[in-house]
């Protein structure tokens, strides 16, 4: 492939443009990045010279160029933190400080590290006389100016997402000052943004440890519990919050999120209510609440909850999408009026902008104005594929990397290494593959537990992974490595950390849709393991895939081209599994499911060893708890109507067909 020079010269183009700003040269800096950005560079250093652009703009007095140029910059990065604040600056040099003001305080939102957004905000929210504003400024202020300087630097670094740079300098410093609390959190951070969870929750449980007294460090402690789905240990660290501030409602609401994820919903609920009682305006916990009650199968509740966020904030994007992804509501002609108004107002946060679209894209959907509600889903998808910045090339290297590395020859050399426990029945695939009804089915069994995604084996590929950038990942090489008995011994601490998630069933399933890249980590660490592959025709599982706005994660659903190579690879990676595990994995496509329920009831009843029971026929009829988007269509009997809604939107489907190829769409 043929590089652009200017590409290769990139680094050196941008470092000119930059010192010619530092030394007052700047038509020179303008003339630099003009130049640049005329020569086609890559998106990311497009960004760097746009924003270089707008400084010199600025400092050479063409302020309406400089906003200009900002503006494209924004169109496509709005998350561009240093961009909010040169706005800030240029508003501010023209004494619009009801501009400035805002693009400020957007610049800190997206990165606490800016001082000197920090320092604008506490004199215009003072001189607008907002007090409670400048106040809430100046004390963000004096904990950077408390923070030692090479903490700010590694806080700025890790707001930009240069984690592996922020991570090094982090480690050093803690090297020379231990126990410092705010270097431990910031350490965290990084591994939480890195995906390291087990080790940044070392890190806080030894700051809670080292500092009993600081709040911030407990409730970053509680928070990567919960995302850890350790709901037991975040319940007594809530507590201890609430304990300290009985009335905080922020710690009132974080105790009943661990209530919810201990499955004692009803108490959760109650406390949810009993907040919202006395603080109605927090609009986030009226869509928790509405969370909970649909979870449990309240749905009527859960949609007044969610009505009731909008009206309290009629632009709150969250609450329109909640409803949406109850997939059953029918939204009134004002409810998509409103959509239709806030996902293109100004000054609406990026975050509403894109919950808005996915909304109006369901919306428009269920009244069968598709080319509207494409154009919908097209621009939510644009702005989230945006904000995470994902590369599906990362994933495709993931692929290559387990299919040379986990071999036959693996699997026969470790034969029978692991833990001879036969509990789990992993149902991994794409999300949107029907794998919910399938957890659904195999849930009603009665010797069969029914849980949540769990991010077990996830976060022990992580583990293993270590913190080296991706291309120096020791991990899946890493397995032909270890000693034999680290096998037995990942495979009992699986055993052991889900089994809060358990009741008193023999066997239980863990649904987490990714773990169709670590089958090989799995065979080895837990070889008697049932795997389920739920598999769906890939037009309309992609497309589903597309519409749906997913709370985390799954970043490679933001974009036709990105799907249609992932199912690809996904294709690929399981079609090794079979031939080197033969028998291993159960494909059980959904479209037979819904053709034939009864035939492969008793086909996946067989494969794990299970007596077949009338109640996985009757599976809408079994009352658990569902955390997924597909929560209320599981407890509906099977329908027909879902397996062709693609086609709706087959004129716009081309990059996704692309993608995908003829021999995927063909089969």
């Amino acid at each position: 492939m043929a590089v652009n020079s200017n590409q290769t010269d990139a680094p050196e183009n941008l470092t000119l443009a930059k010192q010619l700003i530092q030394t007052g040269r700047f038509d020179e800096a303008l003339s630099t990045a003009e130049s640049f950005l005329a020569s086609g560079p890559d998106e990311e250093d497009r960004i760097e010279a746009l924003y270089l652009l707008a400084v010199a703009q600025r400092y050479a007095n063409r302020r309406s160029e400089a906003l200009a140029t900002l503006d494209t910059l924004l169109a496509g990065n709005p998350e561009h933190a240093r961009a909010h604040q040169e706005r800030g600056h240029i508003f501010l040099s023209l004494n619009r400080s009801e501009d400035a003001a805002p693009a400020y305080a957007r610049a800190v939102e997206l990165n606490p590290a800016l001082k000197a957004s920090l320092n604008a905000l506490v004199n215009l929210e003072e001189r607008l006389g907002r007090a409670e504003q400048a106040q809430l400024a100046r004390e963000r202020l004096d904990f950077l100016n408390r923070l030692p300087p090479e903490l700010v630097n590694v806080l700025d670094l890790v707001h930009e997402n240069k984690l592996y740079k922020a991570e090094l300098l982090c480690r050093d410093y803690l090297k020379k000052h231990r126990h410092h609390i705010e270097a431990m959190r910031l350490l965290a951070e990084i591994g939480v943004r890195m995906g390291i969870y087990d080790d940044a929750e070392f890190l806080l449980e030894s700051c809670v440890e080292f500092a009993p007294d600081h709040l911030q460090a407990r409730i970053d402690y509680v928070n990567i519990l919960i995302r850890k789905t350790r709901f037991e240990k975040a319940h007594e660290q809530a507590k201890l919050l609430l304990e300290r501030e009985p009335g905080n409602p922020g710690f009132q609401s974080t105790l009943a999120t661990t209530l919810v994820g201990l499955g004692r919903f009803e108490e959760g609920i109650a406390l949810y209510r009993e907040v919202l009682e006395a603080h109605p305006y927090r609009t986030e916990l009226h869509v928790q609440a509405g969370h909970a009650r649909k979870t449990v199968g309240q749905l009527d509740e859960a949609i007044e909850s969610y009505r009731e966020a909008y009206r309290r904030r009629p632009d709150y994007g969250d609450a329109y999408w909640s409803l949406a992804n109850t997939k059953t509501y029918k939204f009134t002609d004002e409810e998509i009026d409103d959509i239709r108004h806030y996902a293109d107002a100004p000054g609406v946060a990026p975050t509403d902008r894109v919950n808005l679209c996915f909304a109006g894209g369901k919306a428009l959907e269920d009244r069968r104005e598709y080319g509207e509600a494409f154009a919908c889903y097209e621009k939510g998808n644009g702005l989230k594929l945006r904000q995470t910045g994902y590369r599906i090339e990362k994933m495709e290297a993931r692929v290559e990397a387990q299919v040379g590395t986990c071999t036959g020859e693996l699997f026969t050399r470790r034969q029978g290494v692991g833990s001879d426990d036969r509990d789990p029945i992993f149902i991994v695939g794409l999300p949107r593959s029907g794998s919910t009804l399938l957890e659904q089915i195999l849930a009603s069994h009665s010797m069969v537990d029914g849980t949540m995604e769990l991010h077990n084996i996830l976060a022990l590929a992580q583990k293993l992974r270590g913190r080296e950038p991706e291309k120096s990942s020791r991990y899946p090489a890493i397995l032909h490595e270890l000693e034999q008995d680290y096998f037995r011994r990942f495979g009992e601490q699986y055993i052991k950390d889900t089994g809060v998630y358990r009741g008193d069933a023999p066997l239980f399933i863990d649904k987490m849709p990714n773990n169709f890249l670590h089958i090989g980590l799995i065979r080895l660490i837990l070889p008697n393991a049932r795997v389920i592959d739920a598999r769906r025709d890939p037009m309309a599982c992609c497309f589903s895939c597309y519409k749906q706005l997913f709370g985390e994660g799954q970043e490679f659903t933001y974009g036709l081209q990105e799907l249609g190579r992932y199912y690809r690879a996904y294709v690929r990676l399981m079609e090794h599994w079979d031939r080197v595990l033969p028998g291993f994995v159960l494909r059980v496509m959904h479209e037979d499911v819904v053709d034939d329920l009864e035939t492969q009831v008793r086909r996946i009843l067989d494969f794990c060893g299970l007596p077949f029971e009338e109640a996985c026929l009757n599976f809408h009829e079994t009352e658990r708890s569902v955390r997924t988007p597909s929560s209320e269509q599981v407890r509906q009997p099977i329908y027909r109507s879902g397996l062709e809604q693609w086609r709706n939107f087959e004129p716009w489907l081309d990059p996704l067909k692309e993608a995908l190829g003829p021999d995927l769409l063909e089969q």
